[in-house]
């Protein structure tokens, strides 16, 4: 089965019906959870944003202030997360990933590994829109050393993006790598940086492949003994993504579904940001590396009209 995603547009949308319906689940006595529920997940975000002009315009409030004041928990947390576009989801759990005590630093490796340089322009703009600081300085701020200087890099959204692949690049990027590494005493941090958080994946695919004839290694392998706390996980994340961005994300999800406690925070992430990107992708990697699907590790770890919605924006049960 599809994800509601994969379909095109909802057929015959109506952001005006849709947002009356949406204020009648929302006023009426107690509130129609399965509404909300239906018509948030089987609407894109393109969909949603005018949804949320239309009640805007109609009734001079904000969906998402309405949504927080009539749900609770993490039920809230995923229908708000729906309402909020892209690029400002994204800038908002980069801030979250910052605050109070202590970094989620597997957080922020995740959405700065994963998120395409336009993307990542966006998430910038609408970082500073929202928080009226840059985000480059918060991530100073934060964080320290190469891994400082290798999020500042990824934020700065300067990845290449072409797919085209130069072999004799990739030859001499792969030696380069080798000499900053395997081949001296002492890592040049900065070497690994540049060539990681720069070239296109397609590019690094083929200067990986390159690094294995020079060195006889694997550059995961490499990584992991030349380098070592947030900045070896960071770079790590960059190789598993070249290689398969969709089963770097089902890993992550395996890990938030697993053990005691639901970290929810990851995956309402990565359930709704990925929803319209590769998210059929996603599931097709977990159930090949976990041997049970997405849909029912997710029922079962969760519950009620939360569950009901993470299922909807799951799609099929593979």
């Amino acid at each position: 089965g599809h994800t509601m995603w994969e379909t095109e547009d909802y057929p015959g949308f109506s952001a005006s019906v849709d947002a009356e319906a949406i204020r009648k689940a929302i006023r009426g006595i107690g509130t129609d959870e399965k509404m909300l529920i239906s018509i948030l997940t089987e609407r894109s975000n393109a969909q949603r944003q005018l949804i949320v002009k239309e009640y805007q315009a109609a009734y001079g409030k904000k969906l998402k202030d309405d949504l927080k004041g009539d749900l609770s928990g993490h039920f809230e947390h995923l229908m708000v997360a729906l309402v909020t576009p892209p690029a400002v989801f994204d800038a908002k759990q980069l801030k979250k990933s910052m605050k109070g005590t202590g970094t989620n630093e597997d957080a922020l490796i995740e959405i700065l590994t994963t998120r395409t340089s336009r993307q990542m322009k966006e998430i910038s703009q609408a970082y500073y829109t929202v928080y009226k600081k840059s985000l480059g300085d918060d991530i100073s701020s934060e964080t320290s050393g190469d891994f400082r200087k290798a999020l500042l890099t990824l934020a700065d959204g300067r990845r290449d993006e072409s797919l085209k692949v130069d072999e004799h690049l990739a030859k001499k990027d792969a030696q380069i790598l080798y000499n900053a590494g395997e081949n001296r005493w002492g890592t040049d941090e900065d070497k690994f940086t540049e060539i990681l958080c720069l070239r296109s994946f397609p590019q690094l695919k083929l200067t990986f492949d390159e690094y294995r004839t020079i060195s006889q290694k694997d550059i995961a392998d490499s990584i992991k003994g030349e380098l070592s706390g947030h900045f070896e996980d960071l770079l790590l994340a960059i190789v598993h993504c070249v290689r398969n961005t969709p089963a770097f994300l089902a890993e992550r999800l395996h890990r938030a579904l697993q053990g005691a406690g639901t970290d929810e925070f990851t995956l309402n992430r990565i359930m709704v940001s990925r929803s319209e990107i590769d998210l059929l992708d996603i599931r097709t990697e977990f159930k090949k590396h976990y041997g049970y699907s997405l849909y029912s590790a997710i029922k079962s770890d969760t519950s009620g009209d939360y569950e009901i919605t993470l299922l909807k924006i799951c799609g099929g049960d593979d």
